[in-house]
């Protein structure tokens, strides 16, 4: 049985925004790999919602980057990821949090990459307090995530489908 993680995501600096439970699969030096099956419920604190998945996720959560992917897979196909700027993760007991900046970068089937969520990242900048620093870093951060996607680094591969196996 694989061991169950719960993760967290936050507002600045530690607000709960929304959270779900999923499967570790893999746990390395630089990054931690979550499976969610189809049927997780995330609860969403924000919009005071809850949501059940449809589908098989794989969630990256990156120890030193300041981004997370999610890429949602249909019938062995990836169908959207979806990509937080993010702080790096904390991760321990059984948990891993991270402070969502708000900022996304999103791919959905068939259609181009797009950035969402700007007027977000520039309201909640001032509600929140960020940083001259942390808004610099979380742009650099989003421009780094374009570069890896362009190269199809990892995760940005079709192999990472074979994590579900």
């Amino acid at each position: 049985m694989k061991k169950l993680i719960n993760v967290k995501g936050l507002k600045h600096p530690d607000i709960s925004h929304y959270e779900w439970q999923g499967e570790l699969l893999e746990q390395t030096d630089d990054y931690v790999i979550i499976h969610c099956k189809p049927g997780t419920q995330i609860n969403h604190h924000t919009k005071n919602k809850a949501y059940t998945t449809n589908n098989h996720w794989l969630d990256f959560f990156f120890k030193k980057e300041w981004y997370t992917v999610s890429i949602e897979i249909e019938n062995r196909k990836i169908i959207t990821y979806y990509c937080n700027i993010a702080l790096p993760p904390i991760i321990g007991n059984s948990q891993i949090s991270f402070v969502d900046l708000d900022l996304d970068y999103v791919k959905k089937h068939d259609e181009n990459w797009k950035v969402v969520d700007e007027d977000e990242f520039e309201l909640n900048s001032s509600k929140y307090n960020y940083s001259a620093e942390m808004k610099q870093s979380a742009i650099e951060a989003l421009e780094k995530l374009k570069k890896t996607v362009r190269n199809k680094e990892f995760p940005f591969q079709n192999e990472v489908l074979d994590l579900l196996d």
